[in-house]
């Protein structure tokens, strides 16, 4: 499985956190990947742990977000646009193996594959605040 695959199966499972609790959303990410046919063992435990550690620090990406989202709270973001914003800020900060114009424009990608018209410049503007504020 590719980085790009495993960071599209990771959005679809933090995806689902705006819409369960913290119990049913383990369980919804569990069934998720026990479907993944493509993935072998091994990227299934990756996308398990990558998930988990993005959905726990929530709180803290949506405080750094909310820095910077002038007039775009998170609590009136797309939900779309959230999730990958939180994708890619995660990536910024915390995986190194990822540089961080490599993470926006995976994100801008996401943004144009599951976001609307105007997604893709939404997410590469706040995207972008952020990653100036990080240097």
């Amino acid at each position: 499985m590719t980085r790009r695959e495993i960071r599209e199966h990771v959005f679809k499972q933090l995806f689902l956190a705006e819409f369960y609790n913290s119990e049913e959303y383990r369980e919804q990410c569990s069934l998720y990947r026990e479907e993944l046919e493509e993935a072998n063992q091994e990227e299934k435990q990756e996308l398990s742990r990558k998930a988990a550690d993005i959905a726990e620090k929530i709180p803290q990406l949506d405080e750094q977000i909310n820095k910077v989202a002038q007039g775009w709270k998170t609590n009136r973001m797309g939900k779309v646009e959230l999730t990958i914003i939180r994708l890619a800020l995660y990536e910024i900060g915390e995986d190194e193996d990822v540089p961080t114009k490599v993470a926006i424009n995976e994100a801008v990608e996401l943004a144009k594959l599951y976001g609307g018209d105007d997604s893709p410049a939404f997410v590469n503007a706040i995207l972008g605040k952020l990653a100036k504020g990080m240097e």
